[in-house]
């Protein structure tokens, strides 16, 4: 057992790497290297979690602010974000799903919309530093200062909210930045995670994002195989409307043109009077 491997300290929200200390009726309990114990209820327990082996167990409070572990892996840990299901609403707040056993409180003064079961909401889960207990919050904590980021720096982003300028977005769990409409070629919703590009550090520490590589010109290998896929002919050429080029090959109208333009000089399509088909 590598001891450098294991938590020193218990902390709740995030995945830990604990030690199993001792059996008991309810399950078996996993210490800390500050000997801290928490309990791993027998609903989560094998043959295989013997006396002095570790764990990967995610750490939450029970409905009597107990600590308790499981091997289930929640949908966010502390400090992330996640686009999460309402399943719940009280006077005093909502509750959301993270994919475990207890639901995790949206309190009234963590919330900024409308809260309706069935729905879904982009919330960010925090730790209650009075209680000692997960919430989720749609106000959210991030970064002030920008690091290890510069122009072109592949990113993680989660959409946010839709606003007439375009996407907000939080990227890589740390920091707000925006999507303009723009530069928005293909079919994006709230709750969408994609991979994407730094296009400016704004000097009020916020980031201006890119769905594309800065500077990476359009291939025409997506019109084509999109081609392929719809059977070889499509209703498209350089006079196709803008809207419609975008529902279907999700690009603007320069890199559409861009690609068949491409794509002709490669002698892979045949550009007809109303239509593009596979030569």
């Amino acid at each position: 057992m590598n001891k450098k491997q294991i938590n020193e300290h218990i902390y709740v929200g995030e995945l830990n790497t604990l030690v199993v200390n001792r059996v008991s009726e309810p399950g078996i309990y996993l210490i800390s290297g500050d000997e801290t114990e928490v309990l791993l209820p027998n609903a989560y327990v094998n043959k295989s979690m013997e006396i002095g082996s570790s764990l990967d167990v995610f750490i939450y409070t029970d409905s009597e602010d107990r600590l308790v572990s499981t091997t289930l892996k929640p949908y966010v840990y502390l400090y992330e974000f996640g686009f999460l299901e309402v399943v719940d609403n009280m006077k005093f707040g909502s509750f959301v799903d993270i994919g475990l056993p207890k639901h995790i409180l949206v309190p009234k003064n963590k919330q900024k919309g409308t809260f309706e079961v069935g729905k879904r909401k982009v919330l960010q889960l925090l730790l209650d530093e009075k209680t000692n207990r997960l919430i989720a919050s749609e106000k959210f904590e991030l970064l002030k200062e920008i690091k290890d980021l510069e122009k072109n720096t592949e990113v993680e982003i989660i959409l946010y909210s839709k606003t007439p300028l375009g996407y907000k977005v939080i990227v890589n769990n740390s920091y707000e930045g925006m999507i303009y409409h723009t530069e928005i070629f293909e079919n994006l919703k709230i709750g969408d995670k994609r991979r994407a590009y730094i296009k400016q550090i704004r000097a009020d520490n916020k980031l201006d994002i890119s769905l594309q590589k800065i500077g990476v010109k359009p291939s025409g290998d997506k019109v084509f195989d999109i081609l392929v896929q719809s059977g070889g002919k499509l209703d498209f050429t350089y006079k196709s409307e803008a809207d419609e080029i975008k529902e279907k090959f999700g690009l603007s109208k320069k890199a559409f043109k861009a690609s068949l333009t491409k794509l002709i000089a490669e002698d892979k399509i045949i550009l007809e009077e109303s239509c593009i088909r596979v030569k």
